[in-house]
């Protein structure tokens, strides 16, 4: 199985899935929710089992809304049978004891309050720094790490530096993922979108990890061989073991995605095509770049070839 003779064509594959999500992210941006931004969110569930249209919500906000209290065109979805989820900018208690009431007297049902939450414009801006933060500070420790791992095998920077750009790939995808469904389902980047994609992070270096440290033994094992062909054994012997691996995260992801209820759907969502992108990133990205590196291909990218010719064989 020559798997790193077609490197080109897993990178291609990369980029295709890459590039729609940057233009989307270009163009759209990312739909903040209020844990960045500012804001609140009221969840709501109507005991007589009739909801409410989405305009007639917001048009009950805008009668509400002061120069004090600006809760014009909130965000209005259903969350669940009967319920609603409504986000806005920050309102104080008095606001929120009128919405609830205006809702209860015009569409004539209890109106059950079942979540509350206000963020401050001030703490939207810390998280934003703190997640941007945290994900430079996850790479750049995870550099350090490989690079101190592989200290014993020849250019050891090569392998941290692979194993962070096939991470960045998968933030790119999960990112783009989140611009695109943000854009034409409406969902929200929140603080569990963040918890998602540093979980991504560390399971796309995990599984790079397991490749890469088999390198480094058929490389000690075979010294006089091709590096390519080292690297194409090394990632057909740790195939079955990665797929497996991830496949029975995969799983339990979709089923939770499934029965787990849509309080945490958006979140699981995220891991599920983050780990799916940390799986292929780690086999058909990570290593590929290794070969890349050490026969210095760019050579040839601009002289009508587009990699040297290969030297690996099939495993």
């Amino acid at each position: 199985m020559n798997i790193i003779g077609k490197r080109y064509l897993f990178f291609a594959i990369s980029l295709a899935v890459i590039i729609p999500g940057m233009i989307s992210l270009a163009i759209w941006g990312l739909p903040l929710a209020i844990d960045f931004t500012g804001g609140s969110m009221l969840q709501v569930k109507f005991d007589s089992g009739k909801v409410p249209q989405p305009a007639q919500v917001i048009a009950i906000y805008n009668s509400l809304s002061t120069s004090q209290n600006p809760i014009r065109d909130p965000q209005v979805q259903t969350s669940g049978q009967n319920t609603l989820l409504i986000r806005s900018k920050q309102m104080d208690q008095e606001t929120k004891d009128k919405v609830e009431a205006s809702l209860s007297k015009q569409f004539n049902s209890k109106v059950t309050e079942l979540e509350f939450d206000s963020v401050g414009p001030t703490i939207g801006a810390e998280v934003t720094l703190r997640g941007t933060e945290a994900v430079g500070i996850a790479a750049f420790f995870i550099l350090l790490y490989i690079t101190f791992a592989f200290r014993k095998v020849p250019y050891a920077y090569r392998f941290g530096t692979a194993a962070i750009i096939a991470m960045l790939h998968d933030v790119a995808v999960v990112v783009g993922m989140g611009a695109i469904l943000g854009h034409f389902l409406g969902w929200e980047v929140d603080s569990l979108f963040l918890t998602a994609l540093l979980t991504v992070i560390g399971f796309s270096v995990h599984d790079t990890i397991v490749v890469f440290d088999r390198i480094r033994e058929n490389a000690n094992i075979h010294p006089r061989l091709a590096f390519e062909r080292v690297v194409n054994h090394s990632v057909v012997q740790t195939l079955d073991r990665s797929i497996n691996t991830q496949l029975t995260v995969m799983f339990t992801l979709f089923t939770l995605a499934l029965f787990g209820g849509v309080t945490i759907r958006h979140f699981v969502i995220v891991l599920l095509i983050g780990v799916f992108s940390g799986t292929y990133s780690s086999i058909f990205n990570a290593s590929p770049i290794l070969v890349v590196w050490e026969n210095h291909e760019w050579r040839y990218w601009f002289k009508g070839n587009w990699k040297k010719p290969s030297t690996a064989t099939t495993d």
